[in-house]
């Protein structure tokens, strides 16, 4: 079973207008796992739904009980780009699980979105990796603690 947290970012966000007003939005995990007809094998929660530029420590330390207190070994947390790096770097913390945030740089209902490919690249990455945190985005794999996100190539980084 692979318990799959959701945190909000760009991955939920619904703009609004020309202007860039966005609120982050029912979470379309499901919806994306059914296109790709995964229908079971997971359970998903919703903790947060906030832009990853608002989580703060606080926050951060919501996700880390949460991910300490499932029974599951595999986890995947959906994420805002921006601090992604952050929250991976405090869920290093956990032990004897294999952890997975994942995210997307366009809105997932946007029709040019990565998010179809991110959540099926992060959904055999979980599965495949040993226990540890991790961040999967642009066909990567990336160490938590080891990576970065490059805002000008709009891409994820070792450091």
């Amino acid at each position: 079973m692979i318990e799959i947290f959701t945190t909000g970012g760009t991955i939920d966000k619904v703009y609004f207008d020309a202007n860039s007003e966005f609120e982050i939005g029912d979470s379309l995990i499901a919806e994306l796992l059914a296109e790709s007809n995964i229908h079971d094998g997971y359970a998903l929660n919703g903790l947060l739904r906030k832009d990853s530029l608002e989580i703060t420590d606080g926050d951060r330390e919501i996700i880390r009980t949460a991910v300490s207190q499932c029974n599951a070994e595999r986890i995947l947390i959906t994420h805002g780009t921006d601090t992604m790096p952050e929250t991976a770097r405090a869920l290093l913390s956990v032990k004897g699980k294999t952890i997975v945030l994942f995210g997307a740089m366009q809105p997932a209902r946007m029709r040019r979105s990565d998010a179809v490919f991110n959540i099926g690249y992060a959904w055999a990455a979980v599965q495949l990796l040993p226990h540890g945190v991790y961040i999967a985005m642009n066909g990567e794999v990336f160490e938590a603690g080891s990576v970065r996100k490059n805002l000008k190539a709009q891409r994820f980084e070792r450091t």
